[in-house]
């Protein structure tokens, strides 16, 4: 039998789960860094008092929805005791119905993580053993198959949860701490957990939940972050690699249009473009620049824009971490109540809404690139950056692959959450699609990062180009980490690698943190 309080400790030992809200850095450890969990003292006190409401629930002659009756479209049956048991283990069996690819591991621990969580609240009615077990098979690295589709976003994440409610039981297939595939109750046994034996309401606890969609929206919020700053970065050494000017970027002017995304987008490029050699070469009355191109001049605009997006997207995220997301749920006073509180329709929103600026963020960044390339307008750049135009194509075909990824992007941008399907003989006939708006944001968070990482290694190979003058401390920073994987300008080369080191560059951080060696955190 797992540790009632778990494997993992508190504090600096794992990450504490009761009824408070978790931060989404903690799941993001969870998920990603395979940091351990543990129930907290206050979690398991009300877990405790919500189960023994059930169980005298469950004790009445008069039907209880979830407790002793059918589920959905099937709830006016009233289910006896002696069948309860098997009530229960049929609602995990029957919703695991998952089919296509494999479910990326950080996501089905995000998920699980999630629906610890909820478990600790003590708003579902689980057996207190029921939550130990779920902790413990984070904290031995089990991580229950899951599979693209099944979910609707209503009730919540139904067949992602009941892959992982079947593991619970022992029952279907999941992945050890080495990833290896196994059977579950061959890696629970190795592990030393014993399945879980289901009571009344623990199928619906374990089922009901916005757990999958959340845990994506979490780690895409995350990776997003992280990804806008480095679109700033982008965009910062392609003004500068274009004989831009920055003075579009000046405080005073960013504050004519107040909004909170654009200033912090203005205030990075400043700093990005601080003491430059290339950008002083051209401020002189000679130059005859009046105006740069939209994708040069308004990228503070955009990207900032984008960074509101997220603003609005991280408080909706931050209310449903505080949530108690189930169907029925135990309330204070014992009662025992149907609700639409599983419905997904507040993550399914934000999460369409991000794509929207993931894929106009990257339409803005290949538009600049683009530029870099094309000789009539690159400020006398060799075409296509090449090494001798016309033996060889430079950044040619990058540029194509960028097209490709945004062409994608636009069409991700299509909100899924605008859709509904009915289900379970019209009962369920209204439903988010939450999920697949997560799983679509997924794709677009990725080609984002690729179609970024393109703009930098093109815009570094046209600072290069600009020698003697030289680039200012930030971005030169950024082009010498660059250079640590990726070879300065010469001829034709095999090219995919390349795009391949940038982008997990991209990804890890690696460039920003570069940059801001010279210019301090960057927001």
């Amino acid at each position: 039998m797992a540790s009632l309080v778990g494997d993992g400790g508190v504090g600096d030992s794992g990450i504490a789960v009761g009824p408070e809200p978790l931060a989404f850095e903690d799941v993001v450890a969870v998920a990603r860094d395979g940091a351990r969990v543990a129930l907290t003292g206050e979690a398991l006190k009300g877990i405790g008092e919500a189960r023994a409401h059930i169980e005298e629930l469950s004790a009445r002659p008069t039907p209880v929805y979830g407790v002793s009756t059918g589920f959905g479209a099937l709830a006016t049956r009233h289910i006896a005791p002696e069948m309860r048991e098997q009530l229960q283990l049929n609602i995990v069996r029957s919703h695991a119905a998952g089919s296509g690819p494999e479910v990326e591991r950080e996501v089905v621990r995000a998920l699980m993580l999630l629906r610890l969580r909820t478990l600790a609240t003590g708003r579902t009615g689980v057996q207190p053993a029921t939550a130990a077990t779920l902790a413990a098979l984070l904290n031995a690295g089990i991580t229950p198959q899951v599979f693209e589709y099944g979910s609707l976003g209503c009730s919540g994440d139904l067949a992602p949860l009941a892959h992982v409610a079947l593991a619970l039981i022992g029952e279907g297939r999941v992945r050890d701490a080495t990833g290896e595939l196994r059977d579950a109750g061959e890696a629970l046994a190795d592990a030393g957990i014993a399945p879980v034996r289901l009571a009344a309401k623990e199928g619906l606890a374990l089922l009901n939940g916005t757990d999958g969609m959340l845990g994506m929206l979490v780690l895409a919020m995350h990776d997003l972050r992280r990804l806008l700053t480095t679109a700033d970065l982008a965009a910062a050494m392609s003004v500068e690699a274009l004989l831009g000017t920055d003075r579009v970027f000046a405080a005073d002017l960013q504050e004519l249009r107040p909004h909170p995304g654009q200033g912090t987008s203005a205030a990075n490029l400043r700093a990005l473009l601080a003491a430059s050699q290339i950008m002083d070469s051209h401020r002189g009355p000679d130059c005859t620049r009046v105006q740069d191109a939209y994708s040069l001049r308004c990228s503070p605009q955009v990207n900032g824009a984008a960074r509101d997006t997220l603003a609005h997207a991280e408080l909706v995220a931050g209310r449903e971490l505080a949530s108690a997301v189930d169907n029925p749920v135990v309330l204070p006073d014992g009662r025992v109540e149907s609700n639409g509180n599983f419905h997904g329709a507040p993550i399914a929103y934000v999460l369409d809404f991000l794509a929207i600026p993931a894929a106009d963020v990257a339409s803005m960044s290949e538009r600049r690139t683009d530029r870099m390339l094309d000789k009539a307008r690159s400020a006398g750049l060799p075409a296509f950056l090449a090494d001798d135009p016309g033996v060889d194509s430079g950044h040619m075909i990058a540029q194509y692959t960028q097209a490709s990824i945004v062409s994608e992007l636009k069409r991700l941008a299509a909100p899924a959450s605008a859709d509904s399907i009915p289900s379970s003989a019209m009962q369920e006939d209204h439903v988010s699609m939450g999920w697949n708006a997560a799983r679509k944001l997924r794709r677009a968070v990725d080609g984002l990062a690729r179609v970024v990482a393109i703009e930098i290694l093109t815009a570094a190979r046209a600072l290069d180009l600009r020698a003697p003058l030289r680039p200012g401390p930030a971005t030169a920073a950024v082009v010498a980490r660059l250079r640590e994987a990726v070879p300065p300008p010469g001829p034709d080369r095999y090219l995919a690698p390349e795009i391949a080191a940038a982008t997990e560059l991209v990804r890890d951080g690696s460039l920003v943190a570069a940059a801001e060696t010279v210019t301090g955190p960057l927001s």
